[in-house]
């Protein structure tokens, strides 16, 4: 096992998350600007993921989803035993620390919240690798030279990872990547074009709490009306004991009493004022749709684009989760596979093993079924089964 392969080994054995994301803060004065989430994999993992409810929901039905994929090895669109080939196993068996659906899962992870994704492939002077590692995209930063071509690739503190391994030549990291406008080496997430509605979502539920927890009122002020003015002690001592006795979910609903002459002016707006439902909603249906999921299956309410969760499911499928599946195979073919690839071999998957497609194959039945036109065999063909003796006419049912 080479040094750096070793080193990665170590040191996600001994890692520990010490750093803590900075965190968001969201001011609503006149005189003062929004703070939003800095963009940074960390601060937008933690805000994003970590403490929103949708984009967490989001994230995990199409990685998980994906990941659940039975992929097989084709050769010239013909499956092959996947016991036979290299590929096929290191497909099963990444590495000794991940499974196929944990490895495909951080991929689809990483992808979509922080845009890029890369995977370091082990070799021992074979034509093949002898695994495939996941590496975190906020330690991983690419080196290029004067003229813009990437030369290789920092990862933590110390390792350089050459973009081509020396012995064998091939290539060391795969770099998965969305689509960025503005920069030429990193994608951009769907969570990062997200996360003005993340920030909203995460501050109208924290004003929320706030407000649970200060027994439903908003805040406001005490005015003492007669001339004379409190010193700051008894100002003080007045602050402390309205905090003590009358803040809180176990003093909520008590009556306060107070001595002298004072009114009390309500200075903030209520949840009904700033009609926090609807915005909520709307933050939750924006967070969703930049994800690429139906805002259904995240359980948002008041939803009627699909008539049901089924076919909602299914467009999840068919417009984010298969099109992200292909773009991750065809770089795995591109880099596990030899270019020149005479064999025709590809990373692929059969649609008619995925459960959630079965409303396409449904109304592919059913249209193939009622076609007068075809014959028995032209329709088994089409469906994928082999003719039948007498099956070259055409029936037409009564």
């Amino acid at each position: 096992m080479n040094t750096f392969a070793t080193n990665l080994l170590k040191f996600r054995n001994k890692l520990k998350n010490f750093n803590k994301a900075e965190q968001n803060v969201l001011a609503f004065s006149d005189n003062i600007p929004p703070v939003w989430t800095p963009r940074a994999y960390k601060n937008l993992a933690n805000e994003g993921y970590k403490k929103n409810v949708i984009a967490y929901r989001a994230i995990n039905l199409i990685s998980k989803g994906l990941a659940s994929v039975p992929l097989k090895l084709f050769n010239l669109e013909t499956e092959l035993n996947n016991n036979e080939h290299v590929i096929a196993n290191l497909l099963a068996h990444p590495n000794s620390s991940q499974t196929r659906a944990e490895f495909f899962e951080t991929i689809t992870g990483h992808l979509l919240m922080s845009g890029n994704a890369y995977v370091y492939l082990h070799y021992e002077s074979n034509e093949f690798p002898l695994a495939i590692y996941t590496l975190r995209p906020d330690r991983v930063k690419v080196k290029a030279d004067k003229s813009g071509k990437i030369t290789g690739y920092d990862y933590g503190q110390n390792e350089y990872i050459p973009c081509r391994e020396e012995k064998t030549g091939k290539k060391q990291i795969l770099h998965l990547k969305f689509f960025n406008p503005l920069d030429d080496f990193y994608g951009l997430s769907p969570i990062e074009a997200a996360a003005i509605a993340i920030d909203q979502y995460n501050a109208v539920s924290s004003h929320n709490l706030s407000l649970l927890q200060n027994g439903g009122r908003p805040s406001g002020c005490l005015i003492l009306k007669n001339k004379e003015f409190m010193t700051e002690q008894q100002k003080q001592t007045l602050r402390t004991s309205i905090k003590k006795s009358y803040e809180g979910a176990l003093n909520a609903g008590k009556t306060m009493v107070l001595e002298g002459d004072f009114e009390w002016k309500e200075m903030g707006l209520s949840p009904k004022d700033l009609d926090f439902v609807t915005g909520k909603t709307f933050s939750a249906r924006e967070i969703s749709q930049a994800f690429g999921v139906p805002p259904m299956l995240v359980g948002v309410p008041g939803d009627s684009t699909f008539s049901n969760y089924r076919e909602a499911r299914y467009h999840l499928w068919e417009d984010t989760i298969l099109p992200l599946l292909d773009y991750i195979l065809g770089q795995l073919n591109g880099t596990l596979i030899d270019t020149e690839n005479p064999d025709g071999l590809a990373i692929n998957y059969n649609e008619d093993e995925i459960y959630a497609l079965s409303l396409k194959r449904d109304g592919v039945w059913k249209r193939i079924s009622e076609a007068e036109f075809l014959t028995i065999n032209e329709k088994r063909q089409a469906l994928g089964f082999v003719p039948i003796e007498g099956g070259d006419e055409i029936r037409r049912d009564k």
